[in-house]
């Protein structure tokens, strides 16, 4: 448990903002986690107006904070525009800029790239949005590095999403960052929502709707999973398929945006990172039990992954902390 926790996440609502996507930010840091035993996020929502019309008038929002309560916002969750097109209000902006100015974390779903971009945060930086509006965006913002077939884009200080579903992906990972993966797991099971989802908006793009749903790659993440601490290889993972490593990969490609080594190394960081943050302190032990070998190579792709070296990644998230 990291010693002290304490960290404010402030969501703005403008006039017309998707209820879905408050509630997703309201779901993941705005509930108590009593059973996670430990402090959790302190949650505020606010808004120019006193009273806030929801997307497509569904309901009135009253109540809630002015824009002063972004002002010690840590993350500032910014509202998406239902039309990229209506310029965002002014009050918003500005908030955005000063929270921008002294360092706060800045977080947008779907369509709220272009609030962040209209504020001139997301200048030279990586971005997502929804890929409806991918070109209209890059069109209007070129100094964005837009990244139009990823569910979300981790920039650092500045994080976007895709698609609203997406906001879910990129809020885990915000947990994921800021407690570690046991918990974001924890988090993602109480949501019936899989922690990690492999793969980029394409995916949705090209066959939003299969007529025949092909799941047939599921039995075999399954059955790796519990495999990671052995020497498993791409050609198992093919021989369980029965196909051939290369059709294998085209599945992968296809199905999960993704390899099928990149998808084994992910899946053995993410056992890593467990097996230390649930006590163990032998990283020759975690290399081992992981399936990542040597400590060389934990060292490397925990540092890839996470940004962190295995012990600054125990004193963060270690049971001691």
């Amino acid at each position: 448990m990291p010693k002290g926790f304490s960290h404010r996440v402030v969501v703005m609502v403008d006039e017309g903002s998707n209820p879905f996507e408050m509630g997703v930010a309201t779901e993941l840091f705005g509930l108590r986690r009593p059973e996670l035993e430990r402090d959790w996020y302190d949650f505020t929502l606010c808004a120019a107006r006193p009273r806030v019309r929801m997307h497509l008038g569904m309901y009135t929002m009253t109540g809630i904070a002015d824009l002063t309560a972004a002002d010690s916002a840590d993350t500032l969750v910014v509202p998406n525009r239902p039309d990229p097109r209506r310029p965002p209000d002014p009050a918003v902006l500005a908030a955005i800029a000063r929270a921008a100015a002294r360092g706060a974390r800045l977080v947008s779903f779907c369509t709220g790239a272009f609030t962040l971009a209209e504020a001139g945060v997301l200048d030279g930086r990586r971005a997502t949005t929804h890929w409806r509006w991918a070109d209209e965006f890059a069109a209007c913002y070129p100094a964005v590095h837009l990244e139009p077939d990823v569910l979300f884009v981790d920039d650092g200080t500045v994080l976007t999403a895709a698609g609203s579903a997406a906001a879910l992906d990129l809020g885990l990972h915000l947990i994921n960052r800021d407690h570690g993966a046991e918990v974001a797991n924890a988090v993602s099971r109480r949501l019936v929502f899989t922690g990690h989802r492999d793969g980029g908006q394409r995916q949705f793009v090209e066959r939003p709707v299969p007529e025949v749903p092909d799941t047939s790659l599921a039995p075999v993440l399954e059955w790796a999973r519990g495999r990671l601490g052995g020497p498993l290889t791409v050609p198992d993972l093919a021989a369980r398929a029965a196909t051939s490593p290369a059709t294998l990969h085209r599945r992968f490609r296809a199905e999960l945006g993704t390899t099928p080594l990149a998808w084994l190394t992910g899946e053995r960081v993410t056992l890593a990172c467990r097996l230390i943050e649930r006590g163990e302190l032998r990283l020759d032990r975690v290399a081992e039990a992981s399936g990542l070998g040597t400590v060389a190579n934990l060292r490397a792709q925990l540092r890839r992954h996470t940004g962190l070296s295995p012990s600054a990644y125990r004193r963060r998230f270690g049971p001691t902390a």
